[in-house]
C-alpha cells in the first residue's frame, strides 16, 4: 500500500533525520515514505517524474539549506510560504505557493523549534557571499539547490518544503563551523519530521462556514479612525492610554503609524496628545489628563458611554449598581469609576448573596457590552430573584455587534465538528464567542492568526467554522481560510444571521 505523505529529501543523512523523526511519531507509522531524491538540482529535476508517478496525496520536501539573513543561526527551521526557482542565472522565478506554511510553522515553534517563514530559492549551485546578497535583497530567507524541481513533480497536491539551516550569512559552508553547522541542523530536522505528520494527518479537502457578521464593529471602526486621524492631522507620536481595541495586529499596526500605546497616563509627556481607548475611562482619568495639561481626543465606544451614563443616572437616584461584566477588563473598570460608592461588580450568580444595599428596592444593573448574552441572563436571574424591584436599564447593554457575533458562532456551531474563532486573547467579545461555540457542543479555540492553529485540531474535521471578534481585522479571517487550502480543496460558505449597517461619528475635534 502506498504512503499518503511523501517525503523528498536530497542527502542520506536528511533522509535518515527524517526517518528517524517520522519513528517518533506513531500515527505517522505506515502513512509517510521518506524517498531520497539525489544531491543538486539536476538529480532533483530527474526525480519529479518519479514523484508525480505517486500516488501519494501529498508531498513535502526536507533537508538543510542556507540561510541569508542575519537573524538566522545554525539549526533554525524555515518553511517556505513560496519556493523560487533560481536555477537559471539572474533569472528568479515563482515556481510554488505553500498556503498551509503558518500551519506548519506554528506547530514547528509548539516543538520547540525556532522557525522563519519566507521565500526560499532553488540554485543551481553554491553561491559566494555576493550572490547570497543578491537573492536577500529579493526578500528570500534561504536558499537550496533542490526544491523548486522537487515540487514541479507535486503536480497540484498539497506541498510544504521545511529546511534547517546549515550555514547562515555570517558563516557560509566553506567556513570552519560547517560540521557543527551540519549536525545541528539534521537535529531539527528530526525534530521537525513529527509535524509533517501531523501535516498529513491535518490534510483533506474541507467546507469553511464564515460565520455573518463578523470582525469590525462601528465602534472599533471609529477607535482605528481615530487613531489614523489624529496621527495624520497632529503627527506622531500620538499617545494611546491602553489598548485602543484589544487585538495585537491592529495595535502593532498602529505603532508603526507612530502611536505610543502606554498603560497610564504618567507614561505621557505634559502636554503631549493622548487618545482615550474604546473601553472607556474613569473620572478620575480624565481629571488627571486636565491636570497634567494633556489634550485628550475620546475615542470610548458611543455604547459604552450610554453605560457610563446609566451608572451616573442610577447613582445619583440613590441606587446601588451592580455592574454585571469581568473584573479587570478595562470597560469594566471605567464604569466601576463612575460612581464608586454606589456600585458593586457581579461576576457571576454566586456574588449576587454578596450585594448588601441600603434600600432592598432600589437596587439597579448594568452590564459590560462584550459579554455573553446567555451568560449575563442568568446573572440578572440571580438579582431578580432575590431584589424583585430590580431596575434594568432602559435599552440592551450588550452591544448589538456582540448579540449579533454571538448569534452567528450559534449557527456555525450546529454545522461544524470546529469553530476557529480569529481575535486577541485580552478580547472579551472574541473569549464569549469561543464559550458560545463550546455551549453549542461543538470545540472551538481562539487564535490570533494562522499560526495558532493546532494541526491536531483539524485532523478528522471535515467542517469548520470561522467567526472573528469584533476588534479582530477582516484579514484574519481570509489568512486563516488561505492556510486551510493549503491542505486541500476548501469550499466555503456565509452564513448570515444578521446584517450591520451602524455607523458612529467621530469627535468634534477630529471632523473637520
Amino acid at each position: 500500500m502506498s504512503a499518503r505523505l511523501l517525503i523528498c529529501a536530497p542527502l542520506c543523512v536528511e533522509a535518515y533525520a527524517l526517518r528517524r523523526g517520522l519513528a517518533d511519531l506513531r500515527e505517522a507509522r505506515g502513512t509517510a515514505r521518506v524517498l531520497r531524491t539525489g544531491y543538486g538540482h539536476l538529480r532533483a529535476a530527474a526525480a519529479a517524474g518519479a514523484i508525480a508517478r505517486t500516488e501519494a496525496e501529498l508531498v513535502a520536501v526536507g533537508g538543510v539549506a542556507g540561510g541569508l539573513t542575519g537573524e538566522m543561526r545554525a539549526g533554525d527551521v524555515v518553511v517556505a510560504s513560496s519556493v523560487l526557482n533560481g536555477c537559471a542565472p539572474g533569472i528568479l522565478t515563482e515556481t510554488f505557493t505553500c498556503p498551509s506554511a503558518p500551519l506548519v510553522a506554528g506547530e514547528l515553534r509548539r516543538a520547540g523549534l525556532r522557525v522563519h517563514v519566507g521565500p526560499l530559492a532553488s540554485v543551481a549551485g553554491l553561491r559566494s557571499a555576493s550572490g547570497h546578497a543578491e537573492l536577500a535583497a529579493a526578500g528570500v530567507i534561504a536558499a537550496d539547490m533542490e526544491s523548486a524541481p522537487l515540487l514541479a513533480g507535486a503536480a497540484g497536491r498539497p506541498a510544504i518544503v521545511v529546511r534547517a539551516i546549515s550555514d547562515t550569512a555570517d558563516h557560509p559552508l566553506a567556513s570552519l563551523r560547517t560540521v557543527a553547522g551540519g549536525l545541528a541542523a539534521l537535529r531539527s530536522l528530526r525534530a521537525a519530521a513529527p509535524v509533517l505528520g501531523r501535516w498529513a494527518a491535518a490534510a483533506g479537502s474541507r467546507q469553511v462556514l464564515l460565520a455573518s457578521p463578523r470582525s469590525f464593529c462601528a465602534g472599533v471602526e471609529r477607535a482605528i479612525d481615530i487613531v489614523e486621524l489624529a496621527l495624520q492631522r497632529y503627527g506622531a507620536p500620538v499617545y494611546v492610554r491602553k489598548q485602543i481595541v484589544h487585538n495585537t495586529t491592529v495595535v502593532a499596526g498602529l505603532e508603526r503609524k507612530g502611536a505610543i500605546f502606554v498603560d497610564e497616563l504618567d507614561q505621557v509627556p505634559d502636554g503631549a496628545r493622548v487618545v482615550f481607548s474604546a473601553h472607556g475611562v474613569s473620572p478620575d482619568v480624565r481629571r488627571q489628563a486636565r491636570r497634567r495639561e494633556l489634550t485628550a481626543v475620546d475615542a470610548t465606544c458611543p455604547l459604552v458611554a450610554k453605560v457610563h451614563a446609566e451608572a451616573r443616572r442610577f447613582a445619583a437616584d440613590g441606587y446601588l449598581v451592580a455592574l454585571i461584566g469581568h473584573g479587570g477588563h478595562e470597560e469594566v473598570d471605567g464604569t466601576l469609576g463612575e460612581a464608586p460608592g454606589s456600585m458593586a461588580l457581579v461576576e457571576s450568580a454566586e456574588d449576587v448573596p454578596g450585594l448588601r444595599p441600603a434600600d432592598p428596592a432600589k437596587v439597579a444593573y448594568l452590564m459590560q457590552t462584550t459579554l455573553a448574552a446567555d451568560e449575563a441572563a442568568g446573572i440578572v436571574d440571580a438579582i431578580r430573584d432575590r431584589f424583585p424591584a430590580a431596575k434594568g436599564p432602559g435599552s440592551d447593554d450588550i452591544c448589538y455587534a456582540t448579540t449579533n457575533r454571538q448569534q452567528a458562532v450559534r449557527a456555525i456551531a450546529a454545522e461544524s465538528d470546529l469553530v476557529l474563532v480569529a481575535g486577541s486573547a485580552n478580547s472579551s467579545n472574541s473569549q464569549r464567542l469561543v464559550e458560545t461555540a463550546r455551549r453549542a457542543g461543538t470545540p472551538a479555540y481562539l487564535v490570533d492568526s494562522a499560526q495558532d492553529i493546532e494541526l491536531g485540531w483539524l485532523a478528522g474535521a471535515g467542517s469548520v467554522g470561522i467567526a472573528a471578534g469584533a476588534s479582530a481585522p477582516p484579514a484574519m479571517v481570509g489568512d486563516i481560510v488561505t492556510a486551510l487550502s493549503g491542505l486541500g480543496g476548501v469550499s466555503s460558505r456565509e452564513v448570515v444571521v444578521a446584517t450591520e449597517s451602524v455607523q458612529f461619528g467621530l469627535p468634534r475635534e477630529l471632523r473637520q
